[in-house]
Protein backbone atom coordinates (compact mmCIF):
# COMPACT_ATOMS: atom_id res chain seq x y z
CA UNK A 1 0.00 0.00 0.00
CA UNK A 2 1.38 3.40 -1.02
CA UNK A 3 1.67 6.51 1.14
CA UNK A 4 0.36 8.98 -1.47
CA UNK A 5 -2.46 8.83 -4.00
CA UNK A 6 -0.11 9.77 -6.85
CA UNK A 7 2.14 6.82 -6.08
CA UNK A 8 -0.89 4.57 -6.31
CA UNK A 9 -2.01 6.13 -9.60
CA UNK A 10 1.45 5.74 -11.14
CA UNK A 11 1.50 2.10 -10.08
CA UNK A 12 -1.84 1.53 -11.81
CA UNK A 13 -0.49 2.99 -15.06
CA UNK A 14 2.58 0.78 -14.70
CA UNK A 15 0.48 -2.37 -14.30
CA UNK A 16 -2.17 -1.63 -16.92
CA UNK A 17 0.04 0.14 -19.48
CA UNK A 18 -2.74 2.06 -21.18
CA UNK A 19 -4.71 5.29 -20.75
CA UNK A 20 -7.70 5.10 -18.43
CA UNK A 21 -10.59 7.13 -17.14
CA UNK A 22 -10.87 8.28 -13.54
CA UNK A 23 -13.36 5.59 -12.61
CA UNK A 24 -11.15 2.79 -13.98
CA UNK A 25 -8.07 4.11 -12.19
CA UNK A 26 -9.97 4.31 -8.91
CA UNK A 27 -11.29 0.76 -9.28
CA UNK A 28 -7.78 -0.60 -9.92
CA UNK A 29 -6.48 1.18 -6.82
CA UNK A 30 -9.33 -0.23 -4.76
CA UNK A 31 -9.12 -3.77 -6.15
CA UNK A 32 -5.33 -3.99 -5.71
CA UNK A 33 -5.43 -2.28 -2.30
CA UNK A 34 -2.83 0.30 -3.36
CA UNK A 35 -4.02 3.18 -1.18
CA UNK A 36 -6.14 3.71 1.92
CA UNK A 37 -8.88 6.28 1.36
CA UNK A 38 -9.96 8.04 4.53
CA UNK A 39 -12.93 9.75 2.93
CA UNK A 40 -16.49 9.06 1.85
CA UNK A 41 -15.68 10.26 -1.70
CA UNK A 42 -12.58 8.26 -2.73
CA UNK A 43 -13.15 8.61 -6.47
CA UNK A 44 -13.13 12.39 -6.04
CA UNK A 45 -9.69 12.11 -4.41
CA UNK A 46 -8.37 10.31 -7.49
CA UNK A 47 -9.95 12.84 -9.86
CA UNK A 48 -8.54 15.79 -7.93
CA UNK A 49 -5.02 14.30 -7.87
CA UNK A 50 -5.11 13.66 -11.60
CA UNK A 51 -6.33 17.14 -12.46
CA UNK A 52 -3.88 18.91 -10.13
CA UNK A 53 -0.93 17.13 -11.73
CA UNK A 54 -2.05 17.17 -15.39
CA UNK A 55 -0.37 19.39 -17.97
CA UNK A 56 -2.48 22.15 -19.53
CA UNK A 57 -4.90 22.10 -16.61
CA UNK A 58 -4.01 25.18 -14.60
CA UNK A 59 -6.25 26.52 -11.85
CA UNK A 60 -5.85 27.91 -8.36
CA UNK A 61 -5.11 24.60 -6.62
CA UNK A 62 -3.17 22.93 -9.45
CA UNK A 63 0.33 21.65 -8.75
CA UNK A 64 3.51 22.74 -10.52
CA UNK A 65 4.57 19.09 -10.58
CA UNK A 66 2.96 17.61 -13.67
CA UNK A 67 2.71 13.84 -13.99
CA UNK A 68 -0.15 13.18 -16.39
CA UNK A 69 -1.75 14.24 -19.64
CA UNK A 70 -5.33 14.14 -20.95
CA UNK A 71 -5.82 12.47 -24.32
CA UNK A 72 -8.42 13.48 -26.91
CA UNK A 73 -10.90 10.86 -25.71
CA UNK A 74 -10.81 12.22 -22.15
CA UNK A 75 -8.62 9.45 -20.71
CA UNK A 76 -5.55 10.10 -18.56
CA UNK A 77 -2.03 8.90 -19.36
CA UNK A 78 1.54 9.51 -18.20
CA UNK A 79 2.90 12.92 -19.19
CA UNK A 80 6.17 11.83 -20.84
CA UNK A 81 4.94 8.70 -22.59
CA UNK A 82 3.40 9.05 -26.07
CA UNK A 83 0.39 6.92 -26.87
CA UNK A 84 -0.49 6.04 -30.42
CA UNK A 85 -4.13 6.57 -31.22
CA UNK A 86 -5.94 3.77 -33.02
CA UNK A 87 -7.72 6.25 -35.24
CA UNK A 88 -7.56 5.35 -38.89
CA UNK A 89 -5.84 7.93 -41.09
CA UNK A 90 -7.89 8.61 -44.21
CA UNK A 91 -7.45 10.73 -47.28
CA UNK A 92 -9.26 14.01 -47.79
CA UNK A 93 -12.96 13.11 -47.95
CA UNK A 94 -15.31 14.13 -50.72
CA UNK A 95 -18.04 16.66 -50.06
CA UNK A 96 -20.65 13.90 -49.77
CA UNK A 97 -18.48 11.92 -47.37
CA UNK A 98 -17.84 15.04 -45.31
CA UNK A 99 -21.55 15.83 -45.11
CA UNK A 100 -22.24 12.27 -44.02
CA UNK A 101 -19.51 12.47 -41.38
CA UNK A 102 -20.82 15.77 -40.04
CA UNK A 103 -24.30 14.31 -39.79
CA UNK A 104 -22.91 11.30 -37.93
CA UNK A 105 -21.08 13.62 -35.54
CA UNK A 106 -24.24 15.66 -35.00
CA UNK A 107 -26.23 12.52 -34.27
CA UNK A 108 -23.55 11.29 -31.87
CA UNK A 109 -23.42 14.69 -30.19
CA UNK A 110 -27.19 14.66 -29.71
CA UNK A 111 -26.93 11.23 -28.11
CA UNK A 112 -24.11 12.42 -25.88
CA UNK A 113 -25.95 15.55 -24.73
CA UNK A 114 -29.02 13.49 -23.90
CA UNK A 115 -26.94 11.01 -21.88
CA UNK A 116 -25.03 13.89 -20.25
CA UNK A 117 -28.24 15.62 -19.11
CA UNK A 118 -29.59 12.33 -17.75
CA UNK A 119 -26.35 11.77 -15.83
CA UNK A 120 -26.58 15.17 -14.14
CA UNK A 121 -30.25 14.67 -13.28
CA UNK A 122 -29.56 11.22 -11.86
CA UNK A 123 -26.80 12.71 -9.71
CA UNK A 124 -29.19 15.35 -8.40
CA UNK A 125 -31.71 12.66 -7.55
CA UNK A 126 -29.09 10.85 -5.46
CA UNK A 127 -28.50 13.88 -3.25
CA UNK A 128 -29.91 13.92 0.24
CA UNK A 129 -32.76 16.39 0.76
CA UNK A 130 -30.41 18.59 2.79
CA UNK A 131 -27.72 18.57 0.09
CA UNK A 132 -30.35 19.42 -2.51
CA UNK A 133 -31.23 22.50 -0.43
CA UNK A 134 -27.55 23.51 -0.41
CA UNK A 135 -27.39 22.94 -4.17
CA UNK A 136 -30.42 25.18 -4.77
CA UNK A 137 -28.98 27.86 -2.51
CA UNK A 138 -25.74 27.96 -4.52
CA UNK A 139 -27.64 27.88 -7.83
CA UNK A 140 -29.61 30.97 -6.78
CA UNK A 141 -26.36 32.76 -5.92
CA UNK A 142 -24.98 32.02 -9.37
CA UNK A 143 -28.21 33.30 -10.89
CA UNK A 144 -27.73 36.66 -9.16
CA UNK A 145 -29.53 36.32 -5.83
CA UNK A 146 -28.02 37.80 -2.68
CA UNK A 147 -28.40 37.01 1.03
CA UNK A 148 -29.49 33.47 0.17
CA UNK A 149 -29.79 31.14 3.13
CA UNK A 150 -31.38 27.82 3.99
CA UNK A 151 -33.75 27.81 6.96
CA UNK A 152 -33.86 25.32 9.78
CA UNK A 153 -36.67 22.74 9.66
CA UNK A 154 -39.91 24.41 10.73
CA UNK A 155 -43.64 24.03 10.35
CA UNK A 156 -44.06 26.96 7.97
CA UNK A 157 -45.39 25.01 4.99
CA UNK A 158 -42.09 23.85 3.60
CA UNK A 159 -40.18 27.09 3.07
CA UNK A 160 -36.60 25.86 2.79
CA UNK A 161 -34.88 29.20 2.32
CA UNK A 162 -34.98 32.86 1.45
CA UNK A 163 -33.04 35.20 -0.82
CA UNK A 164 -33.18 38.54 -2.57
CA UNK A 165 -33.26 39.21 -6.31
CA UNK A 166 -32.55 42.65 -7.75
CA UNK A 167 -35.24 43.95 -10.07
CA UNK A 168 -34.47 47.41 -11.35
CA UNK A 169 -33.39 49.55 -8.39
CA UNK A 170 -34.96 47.40 -5.68
CA UNK A 171 -34.74 43.85 -4.38
CA UNK A 172 -37.54 41.31 -4.20
CA UNK A 173 -37.82 39.03 -1.20
CA UNK A 174 -37.96 35.47 -2.51
CA UNK A 175 -38.86 32.25 -0.70
CA UNK A 176 -37.86 28.89 -2.12
CA UNK A 177 -38.74 25.27 -1.57
CA UNK A 178 -36.65 22.23 -2.57
CA UNK A 179 -38.26 18.89 -3.31
CA UNK A 180 -35.76 16.15 -4.10
CA UNK A 181 -38.42 13.82 -5.51
CA UNK A 182 -37.56 10.95 -7.83
CA UNK A 183 -40.86 9.43 -8.91
CA UNK A 184 -44.01 11.43 -8.18
CA UNK A 185 -44.78 14.70 -9.95
CA UNK A 186 -45.49 17.88 -7.98
CA UNK A 187 -49.24 18.52 -8.05
CA UNK A 188 -51.52 21.52 -7.57
CA UNK A 189 -51.99 20.92 -3.81
CA UNK A 190 -48.24 21.35 -3.22
CA UNK A 191 -48.28 24.64 -5.13
CA UNK A 192 -51.25 25.96 -3.16
CA UNK A 193 -49.72 24.92 0.15
CA UNK A 194 -46.42 26.64 -0.58
CA UNK A 195 -48.17 29.76 -1.86
CA UNK A 196 -50.13 29.95 1.39
CA UNK A 197 -46.94 29.66 3.43
CA UNK A 198 -45.15 32.32 1.37
CA UNK A 199 -48.01 34.79 0.96
CA UNK A 200 -47.36 37.95 2.98
CA UNK A 201 -43.77 36.93 3.76
CA UNK A 202 -42.23 37.21 0.29
CA UNK A 203 -42.93 38.84 -3.04
CA UNK A 204 -41.83 35.88 -5.16
CA UNK A 205 -41.58 32.14 -4.58
CA UNK A 206 -39.66 29.34 -6.29
CA UNK A 207 -40.08 25.59 -6.17
CA UNK A 208 -37.16 23.39 -7.22
CA UNK A 209 -37.66 19.69 -7.85
CA UNK A 210 -35.69 16.85 -9.40
CA UNK A 211 -39.05 15.51 -10.59
CA UNK A 212 -41.69 17.19 -12.77
CA UNK A 213 -44.83 19.28 -12.33
CA UNK A 214 -48.32 18.18 -13.32
CA UNK A 215 -50.23 20.30 -15.87
CA UNK A 216 -52.49 21.60 -13.09
CA UNK A 217 -49.46 22.62 -11.04
CA UNK A 218 -48.00 24.50 -14.00
CA UNK A 219 -51.30 26.28 -14.55
CA UNK A 220 -51.28 27.48 -10.93
CA UNK A 221 -47.88 29.20 -10.99
CA UNK A 222 -49.46 32.63 -11.47
CA UNK A 223 -52.83 33.49 -9.93
CA UNK A 224 -54.49 36.94 -9.83
CA UNK A 225 -53.76 38.69 -6.54
CA UNK A 226 -51.49 35.89 -5.30
CA UNK A 227 -47.73 35.61 -4.95
CA UNK A 228 -46.22 34.26 -8.22
CA UNK A 229 -44.39 30.95 -8.03
CA UNK A 230 -41.61 30.03 -10.47
CA UNK A 231 -41.39 26.29 -11.14
CA UNK A 232 -38.02 24.65 -11.82
CA UNK A 233 -38.22 20.95 -12.64
CA UNK A 234 -35.26 18.61 -13.13
CA UNK A 235 -34.85 19.39 -16.82
CA UNK A 236 -34.93 23.14 -16.20
CA UNK A 237 -32.35 22.87 -13.42
CA UNK A 238 -29.99 20.95 -15.71
CA UNK A 239 -30.43 23.60 -18.40
CA UNK A 240 -29.51 26.32 -15.89
CA UNK A 241 -26.43 24.40 -14.78
CA UNK A 242 -25.23 24.17 -18.38
CA UNK A 243 -26.09 27.79 -19.16
CA UNK A 244 -24.32 29.16 -16.07
CA UNK A 245 -21.50 26.56 -16.10
CA UNK A 246 -22.61 25.72 -12.55
CA UNK A 247 -21.28 22.32 -11.50
CA UNK A 248 -20.35 21.84 -15.17
CA UNK A 249 -17.14 22.52 -17.03
CA UNK A 250 -16.20 22.31 -20.70
CA UNK A 251 -12.99 20.64 -21.85
CA UNK A 252 -12.50 20.67 -25.61
CA UNK A 253 -16.24 21.21 -26.02
CA UNK A 254 -17.04 18.14 -23.92
CA UNK A 255 -19.12 18.61 -20.79
CA UNK A 256 -17.81 17.31 -17.48
CA UNK A 257 -19.57 17.70 -14.14
CA UNK A 258 -18.31 15.34 -11.44
CA UNK A 259 -15.59 17.49 -9.83
CA UNK A 260 -17.32 20.81 -10.46
CA UNK A 261 -20.52 19.35 -8.99
CA UNK A 262 -18.73 18.18 -5.82
CA UNK A 263 -17.32 21.69 -5.27
CA UNK A 264 -20.86 22.98 -4.71
CA UNK A 265 -20.86 21.35 -1.27
CA UNK A 266 -17.39 22.56 -0.22
CA UNK A 267 -18.61 26.10 0.53
CA UNK A 268 -19.89 25.17 3.97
Amino acid sequence: MYQTINQAILEVFKRVSKPMRVRDIYLHIQEDNLYEFNTTTPEHVVRTALRRHTINLDFASSSSRKLYQVLEDGTYWLKDLPYESKKKIISTPSDETLKSSIQAIDDLHDQYIKAFRNSILNRLKRLTPKDFEVFCRELLKVYGFRNVHVTKPTHDGGIDGYGELKIGLSYLDVAFQCKRWNKSSIGRPEIDKFRGASQGKSQQAIIFTTSTFTPKAKAADNQPGAIPIALFDGETIVNLMIEKRFGVEVVKEIYLFEEAFDKIFEVG
